[in-house]
């Protein structure tokens, strides 16, 4: 299985991209690195960098996605959405292997 990007969040990325005059080399980077309150946090960043050996790619409606595969273990499964509401708008992370998510939703733990 592989991290999966939403159709309302791959539009988001592409908007965020298309404003900031990203080239098509730009990919968005989605990983995982330690600390927040539960434990792990969720990265987004842009790169134009790929190897893989280290990283695999996949393609969700139209956007290029890299993960590196340390990340990918905790990642496997994971549905990344766009949210927005009155109240706050962001990306979401549907993680099935986080046992346990802060309350804002930008860290978890394994």
């Amino acid at each position: 299985m592989a991290i999966k990007l939403s159709e309302r969040a791959a539009e988001e990325v592409k908007r965020f991209q298309k404003e900031h005059n990203f080239d098509d080399s730009m990919l968005l980077r989605i990983g995982v690195a330690g600390g927040g309150c539960s434990g792990f946090n969720y990265t987004l960043n842009f790169d134009d960098s790929f190897d893989d050996k280290v990283d695999s790619k996949y393609e969700w409606h139209g956007v290029a996605v890299v993960v590196d595969k340390k990340s990918a273990l905790y990642l496997d499964g994971t549905t990344v959405d766009w949210y927005e509401s009155l109240e706050k708008k962001g990306f979401t992370f549907d993680n099935p292997n986080a046992v346990k998510s802060c309350g804002c939703g930008s860290s978890f733990q394994a």
